[in-house]
């Protein structure tokens, strides 16, 4: 395509180039002044205000964090619940999202129905909270796990990219003697790489950044994950986060830093899963959107 070299374009350029970097500030800004603040001393925050970068750099917040286990508790269950949470969701998705592909299939519209109607209309908080009470899982990550396994959203999409694959490929592969399961196995969730990166990436977020499903359902606060403690001590000032007493002469970090501190270890984690599956994100969403 040949550049528009008019002063027209040459504007619109510039104007572009400066809205997006106003955004990409206005995004970015407040993680790097939590970044700093959770290193910084309680004496810069409160002479300093709007922090970028600490004047004098300390790890006071993050001693006191990881001085009793119970943050270093609060990151296990997420990555537990992250990783068993987005694996049954991969599996459970691509279990029924590829037979719903298969247009031979008896009562495939109708089910199809069903999963739209998922979409537009829940039982709600209350009918779910009763379902898992009787199905005895109350205070265990089934609680958290099961009740989403499936994304009827996440399920059409899925779908789709399973019908966009060509039919003599698994025409070649029943030849050799596969069976439907081994087919999915073996044949169409390889090639279906990009779309599961995709998945994963979503559920994994999901997953991660949970805590209102837990405070509902996991009544162990040794079972809460890293976002439900940090509700409480963000939103609630509940602290028994950090022992003083291995601190240094007992000295408690201001409950500002710990704040900080605590929402950049939340953060962290989840994104650095991002450089990994970047390059499979916009490709798996495509594929799967072109048509119905």
């Amino acid at each position: 395509m040949q550049r528009d070299h008019t002063f027209g374009g040459w504007l619109f350029d510039k104007v572009n180039i400066i809205l997006l970097i106003g955004f990409a500030a206005v995004c970015i800004l407040p993680f790097i002044y939590i970044i700093a603040g959770s290193f910084s001393t309680a004496e810069d925050l409160g002479s300093r205000g709007f922090i970028l970068f600490p004047k004098h750099f300390s790890l006071d917040a993050y001693q006191y964090l990881f001085s009793t286990p119970t943050l270093s508790r609060s990151l296990a269950v997420s990555v537990f619940i992250t990783v068993a949470g987005t694996l049954i969701n991969l599996v459970f998705t691509s279990l029924m999202a590829y037979p719903l592909a298969r247009k031979d299939l008896d009562g495939r519209r109708p089910i199809m129905l069903m999963v739209i109607f998922s979409m537009l209309f829940s039982g709600g908080m209350i009918p779910t909270f009763l379902v898992v009470k009787e199905l005895g899982i109350m205070d265990t990550y089934w609680a958290v796990l099961i009740p989403g396994a499936i994304s009827a959203f996440n399920l059409i999409i899925l779908k789709n990219f399973f019908q966009q694959m060509p039919e003599g490929i698994e025409e070649s592969a029943k030849i050799d003697g596969c069976n439907e399961l081994s087919l999915l196995i073996r044949i169409v969730l390889p090639l279906s790489a990009p779309a599961m990166a995709t998945f994963a990436l979503f559920y994994s977020v999901g997953h991660w950044n949970m805590y209102f499903d837990a405070i509902l359902y996991l009544n162990d606060p040794e079972k809460w994950p890293v976002q439900v403690l940090l509700r409480q001590i963000v939103i609630l000032s509940q602290g028994g986060v950090g022992d003083s007493q291995k601190m240094v002469d007992h000295f408690v970090p201001p409950s500002e830093t710990i704040k900080m501190a605590t929402i950049v270890l939340s953060t962290v984690p989840i994104l650095c899963l991002y450089p990994f599956l970047q390059k499979h994100f916009a490709k798996g969403i495509l594929l799967g959107s072109v048509k119905g």
